[in-house]
C-alpha cells in the first residue's frame, strides 16, 4: 500500500490534509525547498491531529555538521513529531552525519531524505539501515528546475526503492509531483508519495492547500490492498502473474484503445551467450483495452496514460537480462493488466538487429470484465481513517 504524505505549513493546513484523507501529514516551511518550522507549530499541529494520522515534520536546510543535524533532529522529535526527515547534501562529512543519528535512531523514527538535482547516492541507504533509520526519501532540492521524474526515470526510481526495501526501509518519492506522475511513480511500489505543489490552488507551493486538490490526489492513490505496482518488484514472478485471469472478454460495451507505436530501446535480450554482452534495438507496439468511464473525461482520474505503457516497459527490460521476446511480451502483458480498467492487451516485441527486417512475436491477453474498475482508473479514498505504517 502507498501512503499519500501532504506537506503543509500550519494547523489550519493540516486539518484540510487530513479532512479530505492524506495518511501522514508533513510538516514544512514552504518560504524554502526544505525549510523547518518552529517547534511550538510542530507540537501544535500533533495536538490537533496527531490521535488521527501520523504528523512528520523537516529539520531543514542545514550544513553538513554532524551535530548540527544531530541537535535539530532531536529538537524535531522532542516536539511529538511521529517521523523526522532529515536531509542529506553533498558533501564529505554526508556519512559521519548519518552515523551521528545512531543514538536518536533509537527513540524516533528517521527518514534520511536525499536529492535527486544534488547528488543523490543510493549506497548511503544501507549506512542509514545500519544506522537505524525507518526510511529513505528521494525528493529535489530546487522546485524551480523540474520535477522528480525530469532528473530521475522510473527504471532509476525503481532501482531506488528496491534497495531500500532489500535493506528493511520504507522508501518515500517526492519533488514537485503533479497529478499525471502518481500512477508512473505507483509503479515502483513506493510507501509513500509525497506533495505540496499539486495540494496547492494554481499549482503554486507557496499558496494555501486547496481541498479539491487534494481529492484529486487522494483519488488517484489506492487504499487498501495495492491495485498498481503489484507486479513493480524486481523479484515478481512473472509467470505465476501470467497466469491470473486471462479469458476471453465478454464486455458488451466496447472499450477505449490506448496504444503505443514504434516505441524502441536497447535492451539486454537474447538466448546465445554473444547477446549477453550487448544491448539490442527492440522495437514494441501495444494496444491496452481500457474500460470507458461513466461520464466524460475531466481530470487525470478518467483516463489511462500511455506512460503506463512506456514506463512498465522500461521498468522491466532494466531489471535483467531476458532470454526469450516470448518472455518479455508475456511480462509486458502482465503487467499491464494489473491495472484495475485495463481487460485486454495485445503486445508486439521485435528484435531489430537479427536481419534485414524486425523479428518477433505479438500476443494478445484478456481477462474478464468482472475484474476490472468501471468507473475511474482508480477509485476514490475510501471512508474512515486509513490504515497507516507505523
Amino acid at each position: 500500500m502507498t501512503l499519500m504524505l501532504a506537506s503543509v505549513t500550519c494547523v489550519e493546513e493540516a486539518e484540510i490534509a487530513v479532512r479530505h484523507g492524506a495518511d501522514i501529514v508533513d510538516l514544512k516551511d514552504v518560504g524554502s525547498a526544505f525549510g523547518a518550522v518552529a517547534p511550538a507549530v510542530i507540537r501544535a499541529t500533533v495536538d490537533s491531529v496527531a490521535r488521527r494520522r501520523p504528523v512528520s515534520a523537516v529539520t531543514g536546510e542545514l550544513e553538513m555538521a554532524p551535530a548540527a543535524i544531530a541537535r535539530a533532529a532531536a529538537a524535531v522529535a522532542d516536539s511529538g513529531a511521529s517521523y523526522i526527515k532529515i536531509g542529506f547534501y553533498p558533501d564529505h562529512r554526508r556519512e559521519d552525519c548519518i552515523r551521528a543519528m545512531t543514538s536518536l535512531a533509537r527513540r524516533a523514527r528517521l527518514i534520511g531524505v536525499m536529492f535527486a538535482d544534488r547528488g543523490a547516492d543510493e549506497s548511503l541507504i544501507a549506512l542509514m539501515a545500519q544506522s537505524g533509520f525507518t526510511g529513505v526519501m528521494i525528493d529535489t532540492a530546487s522546485k524551480t528546475d523540474g520535477g522528480l521524474l525530469d532528473h530521475m526515470n522510473v527504471a532509476a526510481i525503481g532501482r531506488f526503492v528496491g534497495t531500500a526495501h532489500s535493506h528493511g526501509l520504507m522508501a518515500g518519492l517526492a519533488g514537485s509531483l503533479e497529478a499525471p506522475d502518481i500512477p508512473r511513480l505507483l509503479l515502483a511500489a513506493p510507501d509513500v508519495l509525497g506533495f505540496r505543489r499539486a495540494l496547492c490552488s494554481n499549482q503554486d507551493r507557496t499558496s494555501r492547500i486547496s481541498g479539491d486538490a487534494v481529492d484529486i490526489v487522494r483519488a488517484l492513490i489506492p487504499t487498501g490492498s495495492r491495485l498498481v505496482g503489484e507486479a513493480s518488484s524486481a523479484k515478481i514472478d512473472y509467470r505465476l502473474l501470467a497466469a491470473r485471469g486471462y479469458s476471453p472478454s465478454k464486455d458488451e460495451v466496447e472499450p477505449d484503445r490506448i496504444f503505443v507505436r514504434d516505441f524502441v530501446l536497447p535492451v539486454r535480450i537474447g538466448v546465445y551467450s554473444r547477446e549477453r554482452d550487448k544491448l539490442q534495438n527492440v522495437r514494441f507496439n501495444v494496444d491496452v483495452n481500457v474500460l470507458r468511464p461513466d461520464r466524460a473525461a475531466v481530470d487525470i482520474r478518467d483516463v489511462f496514460s500511455y506512460d503506463l505503457i512506456t514506463d512498465s516497459i522500461r521498468m522491466i527490460v532494466a531489471e535483467e537480462h531476458i532470454a526469450l521476446v516470448e518472455m518479455l511480451a508475456e511480462r509486458i502483458s502482465a503487467l499491464l493488466l494489473t491495472h484495475p480498467r485495463v481487460t485486454g492487451v495485445t503486445v508486439r516485441v521485435e528484435k531489430l538487429e537479427v536481419g534485414p527486417g524486425g523479428i518477433g512475436i505479438e500476443i494478445v491477453r484478456r481477462r474478464t470484465a468482472d475484474v476490472a474498475k468501471v468507473h475511474h482508473l482508480y477509485p476514490a479514498a475510501g471512508e474512515g481513517d486509513p490504515i497507516v505504517a507505523t
